[in-house]
């Protein structure tokens, strides 16, 4: 899942502390007393289909406005029963049968059916959706053929309505997370009948996500979308677990500036920040009682290369610019030694997977390999060009880089710095050389670090391709007959992508949030995964303290 505008944040800010004079109430105490939640998102959303959206502030949207098959139990992050109130899976692992629960409704009162996720699934795969997600499904029989254009009738595909309430689904080889997959947005279910109003059914950025015509099925109905100012959801009345959610709203609010984000917080007009600016984490770490929440989280903070472009089209300098950086210092320093270095993309310990660790901080090979390039002492460089969006976190994250390559390499590298969507369209395009990239499990497994660097992936936007590590990833680890001769393929597959380094891993997430002590039921958990069904605001939580 992809990680992630100033001017929008002030706006939001102002506004929200002249509301708050004005009525002598803070919006959190407000919130607290309707059950409302105020909720730093941190920007604003790319859109709300959940076919083509793909990052974390719309995932938290996406997800309180639909609901998948399954869901994500908090605590655990264990499956439960979401739209399905049951499953079966078959004795080999091949067949999964759901069992829809009857009253399972769309925000329209529509009864849900087994007919919705066919339909839906038919164009979450559509090769002209283009979804980048697409593979989420892949696992389903015949679904990669029907999605690369190989296939051309979706009847072949494993995905049967064997009657209104009941959904057959078919893979190639057993997938022990394939039931996780069922919380994710691009396995969801969409409203036909609205999106065809609009529109084909692949078109995208049509106006059925827009408030007045906008058909879901989660705890939550869209209310309000204010361009970079707020977007309000309500609870649904239609809901099939409504009596078991507690709040009655939610406002989220696009917070790319994470300083104008912080000083919202302390004023009293957020629940809860989407991050922390790095120079406060002593700050508030020094504070008795603190709203500071860090936790480990399944993600990696990397930087993509374009291997298509010179001189990243020479692993020797992709090698070079990797063992250039001394991630301890980084860490240490400007990350107030919050994260764990990475040398890989697979965080340790996903699951009992370790990956492999092939290189480290080594300046004097890293001169060897960029001299062996043709660049010795960086003479004779051409310049290098690193993208990163708008955060003031990843801007002294970057400058820090770019003093390492400098110090070590003799080198220079140019920053370009882009708002959110622009940032997002440059790297889909692989308009760039470096650019910015946080990956976050979407399921606990190894499987969904290392399925991004398929050939033609939706998310692979490096260029590398290899035939091998795609057989090792698609073919050979599902057919593994164990858990440690599937985490051997990893490791070999692992290895193939370090060796050719088509991305530079800095280190393991974890997460940092400040959370007003009136938030009850928002437990931190290893994927950061929200699931505002269960959250309440307790009004009285100074009484407590």
């Amino acid at each position: 899942m992809r990680i992630l505008i100033l001017k929008a944040a002030v706006i939001a800010l102002s506004s929200l502390v002249l509301l708050a004079c004005g009525s002598g109430e803070s919006r959190v105490a407000q919130g607290n007393r309707e059950g409302i939640l105020h909720y730093g998102n941190g920007t604003e959303p790319q859109g709300l289909d959940p076919h083509v959206v793909t990052g974390i502030p719309e995932n938290h949207i996406v997800r309180a406005l639909f609901e998948g098959l399954t869901v994500k139990n908090p605590w655990t992050l264990e499956p439960e029963p979401g739209v399905a109130q049951s499953w079966d899976i078959s004795e080999d692992g091949r067949i999964i049968t759901f069992h829809l629960n009857p009253e399972a409704r769309w925000s329209n009162g529509e009864a849900m059916t087994a007919r919705d996720y066919v339909w839906s699934w038919h164009r979450a795969l559509n090769p002209a959706m283009g979804n980048q997600y697409a593979y989420m499904l892949y696992p389903v029989k015949n679904a990669e053929a029907f999605a690369t254009g190989k296939l051309q009738d979706f009847a072949d595909v494993g995905v049967k309505a064997l009657d209104s309430q009941t959904l057959q689904v078919t893979l190639t080889e057993p997938t022990p997370y394939f039931i996780q997959l069922m919380d994710h947005y691009s396995t969801f279910a969409v409203h036909r009948a609205t999106l065809e109003k609009f529109g084909k059914a692949t078109d995208r950025f049509t106006q059925w996500t827009r408030v007045e015509n906008i058909v879901g099925n989660g705890a939550f109905r869209l209310k309000e979308w204010k361009l970079n100012r707020r977007i309000t959801i309500a609870k649904s009345d239609t809901y099939w677990d409504r009596e078991n959610v507690k709040l009655n709203g939610v406002v989220f609010y696009p917070t790319e500036n994470i300083s104008s984000e912080e000083r919202m917080f302390r004023a009293g007009q957020l629940h809860y920040t989407q991050t922390i600016p790095l120079d406060k984490i002593p700050v508030y770490r020094a504070q008795k009682n603190s709203a500071y929440v860090n936790s480990p989280y399944l993600g990696t903070y990397y930087y993509l290369l374009n291997i298509n472009k010179p001189p990243l089209d020479d692993v020797r300098v992709r090698q070079a610019l990797s063992m250039a950086i001394d991630r301890e210092k980084l860490n240490r320093t400007v990350l107030h030694g919050v994260n764990v270095p990475a040398y890989s993309i697979t965080p340790p310990d996903t699951l009992g997977y370790y990956p492999p660790k092939l290189f480290g901080h080594d300046v004097e090979q890293a001169r060897q390999l960029l001299a062996d390039a043709g660049f010795p002492d960086g003479q004779g460089w051409p310049g290098l060009e690193l993208t990163y969006n708008t955060s003031e976190s990843h801007r002294k994250i970057v400058v820090a880089l770019q003093q390492m390559w400098k110090e070590a390499l003799n080198i220079d590298v140019v920053l370009s710095n882009q708002e959110w969507k622009v940032y997002l369209d440059s790297v889909d395009e692989m308009n760039f050389q470096i650019a910015r990239r946080g990956w976050i499990g979407d399921y606990v497994d190894a499987n969904n670090f290392l399925d991004l660097f398929l050939c033609g992936g939706g998310n692979n936007n490096t260029g590398f391709c290899d035939p091998y590590y795609d057989e090792l990833i698609m073919r050979r680890a599902p057919q593994a007959t164990n858990r440690e001769e599937r985490y051997a393929i990893f490791r070999e597959a692992e290895t193939l992508l370090m060796q050719q380094m088509p991305i530079i891993p800095i280190y393991t997430y974890t997460s940092n949030h400040l959370i007003h002590p009136s938030v009850q039921d928002m437990p931190s958990n290893l994927m950061d995964s929200l699931n505002l069904k269960y959250v309440w605001l307790d009004e009285n939580w100074e009484s407590a303290q």
